[in-house]
């Protein structure tokens, strides 16, 4: 592994670094107006939520490493301290990298990019009218970190209003992953999206403490073929599982019967096994093969 002093690159050296290593980033579509009315639509991937209670998101235009020059967006929330945050889904992609270009103020990207300008219901800016989740904000705080170019702007902005297209909610009217293909941010042209594939679940801890990987037994805790994903869903379990006499399984019968005469090849095999059970989330199960060992 190699060790790098930030303080020995340059601004643009430091954000190719960042940009891929910190990945991959959700991005802020921020509609926003000066005060002679002129609209500004561009993208931020240096962005997230906060805060629940108050529900505050965080967005940041840094300024500009070639000439040291601040973006329209953070202009006009300085003169006009509203936006509107419109999620990007896969299929705006496109659209939203060319509103990204560097267009002269007063140039509207709405325009150029081909989207269409929505009136928002609390705030002046418009919103985008074929984005599925839109935020109307108003900014709460602008926090400058820095002088120099490259330096990021903190636009604490608080959502009054969420706007949800139906076709992306589930019967309880809450938002179902798998309707919307969002988009993550990576290093150079690099984009992600979430769709069906591309997601997985992972249980949580519940109120319930999992036991750690410091109960496991040693066996499993050192074993060389569970690796930290395996264990950590073995871990999370909430208390130390006992053999259960009714657990009947034939390819755990078989690898005992074959295997019996080698310990060693033994483990490797009922390990690999468990690992298949922990690929299909079937924790119990591969609880049982395991203990068949300690």
């Amino acid at each position: 592994m190699i060790s790098i002093k930030l303080s020995s690159l340059t601004p643009a050296q430091t954000q190719n670094y960042l940009q891929h290593a910190i990945a991959p980033r959700p991005i802020c579509f921020a509609s926003t107006i000066d005060k002679e009315g002129n609209v500004n639509l561009s993208p931020f991937s240096f962005f997230n939520m906060f805060s629940a209670n108050p529900p505050i998101v965080v967005f940041s235009p840094a300024k500009r490493v070639r000439d040291n020059s601040i973006k329209h967006t953070l202009e006009n929330v300085m003169e006009v301290p509203e936006v509107v945050i419109n999620m990007v889904d896969y299929d705006m992609v496109h659209q939203m990298s060319l509103s990204s270009c560097d267009y002269p103020k007063g140039i509207n990207e709405f325009l150029k990019a081909g989207f269409t300008e929505q009136k928002a219901t609390l705030v002046k800016p418009p919103m985008v009218k074929e984005s599925k989740i839109k935020f109307e904000c108003k900014v709460n705080q602008i926090i400058p970190l820095g002088t120099e170019g490259g330096a990021g702007n903190l636009v604490i902005a608080e959502i009054m209003v969420m706007h949800l297209e139906e076709s992306i909610l589930n019967a309880e009217h809450k938002i179902d992953n798998t309707k919307i293909e969002l988009l993550g941010r990576l290093g150079d042209h690099w984009y992600t999206r979430t769709n069906a594939a591309s997601m997985f679940e992972v249980e949580k801890p519940n109120i319930k403490l999992g036991i750690g990987f410091d109960q496991l037994p040693e066996t499993i805790r050192n074993s060389k073929i569970l690796n930290g994903n395996d264990l950590g869903k073995l871990a999370n379990v909430n208390e130390l599982p006992v053999i259960n006499p009714s657990f009947h399984d034939d390819k755990l019968k078989n690898i005992i019967q074959y295997y019996s005469i080698n310990p060693e090849d033994m483990e490797r095999e009922l390990h690999s096994y468990a690992k298949e059970l922990l690929q299909q989330n079937k924790v119990e199960e591969a609880w049982q093969i395991l203990l068949g060992l300690n």
